[in-house]
């Protein structure tokens, strides 16, 4: 599968289920996967649904301006990098945001995402 429309495919599938339905992000997360949000380090899938799903906003609307990706290493990852803007119900104005992912190939085919690491950008 093309690198592009894979990881174009994944960004569309996790920012609509952050959006909708934070708790569905689990099945996205093994154990040994990573989340590093605001320099905040939690480890373990259901650790970082929890931290997820315990952000101090009910709503939000993600809208990605890039994607990037590339290889990674032998084992067939993937690092994704995505930049864009997100949006808090009752908020005025979007917060500008990076985020990186790295994916790696589960036995079944898919992917699961190992590292996480989540930035506001302050202007």
């Amino acid at each position: 599968m093309d690198p592009d429309a894979l990881a174009k495919a994944f960004v569309e599938h996790y920012y609509r289920t952050f959006d909708t339905s934070r708790p569905g992000l689990g099945n996205l997360y093994q154990e040994g996967s990573m989340l590093t949000f605001e320099g905040a380090k939690t480890q373990g899938a259901q650790a970082i649904v929890a931290k997820l799903t315990s952000l101090p906003f009910q709503q939000c609307q993600h809208n990605v301006s890039t994607v990037d990706c590339q290889p990674s290493g032998p084992a067939g990852g993937m690092l994704v990098f995505v930049s864009g803007s997100l949006q808090l119900a009752g908020e005025q104005h979007p917060l500008k945001f990076s985020q990186m992912f790295h994916l790696m190939p589960t036995p079944q085919g898919s992917f699961y995402v190992l590292n996480d690491i989540f930035r506001l950008n302050y202007a």
